[in-house]
């Protein structure tokens, strides 16, 4: 059995995955939660999954086939220039800050809980399109403050509001981020952080790109999970059919199977930013639907 630790308090797309191997334990802000083992994940090569359409695929979600391409593992985008995202500690009176989060409808911003102070806003470039991008934006006194724009890749035939296992599109909707990890150690996150060889993917994508590394850093989005467990826990309240194991991951440079990808350094921004005291979400789907 392996084991990981959370970071103490105050300081955290693997599809469907249905682990019967070796459990990997890791502390949780001082509660222990389940994770898979490596060898747990190699059950999941015919469940969904992230990437593309390679074969050789560890790991897993979704739902469907890992040799699909495993989880929704995004493609690496290339790495656009940007500043680098830090977390919020206090109000701030920048006045150039949107009073309100640019481009979203009345029915997406009602979605977004009164309590979130951190939005990351992924915005696709139209219903059937791959390609998207990513702003984290922090509330201050004069209003939400944006930090860099990341490209970002989202699911193959782009997004739906009703997401099913096997569709290639990615959920619409705002969802709360509650839990990371990945391959690699924690670059400093707040969020808890389960690390472990559970996130060990290879095969190719949907355009042969290799999918090794694409989860060295991964944020759950709470789409048909249960928050506060591992982004590898298998539990689906609304059930298989609905998908699941839907992350932010790092880019493998090509489509994914339903999760949003950016590149490496972005995905260690980011998860140096999030801040689960800034109760966290994301707000996801192509520009006319986030419009309504």
């Amino acid at each position: 059995m392996t084991s990981s630790t959370r970071r103490p308090p105050g300081l955290r797309c693997l599809r469907d995955w249905a682990g019967n191997g070796q459990a990997t334990t890791s502390t949780r802000r001082g509660a222990s939660r389940l994770g898979i083992s490596a060898a747990g994940l190699a059950l999941l090569v015919t469940l969904t999954g992230c990437g593309g359409t390679g074969t050789g695929v560890r790991a897993a979600h979704d739902g469907r086939p890992a040799a699909a391409g495993a989880h929704d593992v995004p493609a690496t985008a290339s790495a656009a220039p940007g500043t680098t995202l830090t977390r919020p500690t206090q109000e701030s009176s920048n006045n150039t800050s949107p009073a309100r989060l640019p481009g979203l409808g009345p029915r997406t911003l009602a979605g977004i809980p009164g309590k979130a102070r951190q939005v990351v806003l992924v915005k696709g470039r139209d219903k059937n399109s791959s390609t998207s991008q990513m702003v984290l934006y922090r509330r201050t006194g004069a209003g939400w403050e944006p930090g860099a724009t990341w490209p970002a890749h989202n699911a193959l035939k782009g997004w739906t509001d009703d997401h099913h296992v096997g569709d290639l599109r990615s959920p619409i909707g705002v969802f709360t981020l509650t839990d990371a990890g990945g391959l690699l150690a924690d670059p400093g996150t707040e969020l808890p952080y389960d690390q472990g060889r559970g996130f060990t993917i290879n095969g190719t994508g949907f355009e042969g790109e290799p999918l090794a590394g694409s989860f060295d850093y991964v944020v759950a989005i709470n789409y048909n999970r249960k928050p506060g467990t591992s982004p590898l826990d298998w539990t689906r309240p609304l059930g298989a059919d609905k998908g699941g194991g839907i992350w932010l991951h790092v880019d493998h440079g090509g489509p994914t199977q339903a999760c949003v990808s950016v590149a490496k350094q972005h995905m260690k921004e980011l998860l140096r930013a999030l801040d689960p005291d800034q109760h966290p979400v994301v707000v996801m789907g192509d520009a006319a639907s986030l419009e309504r």
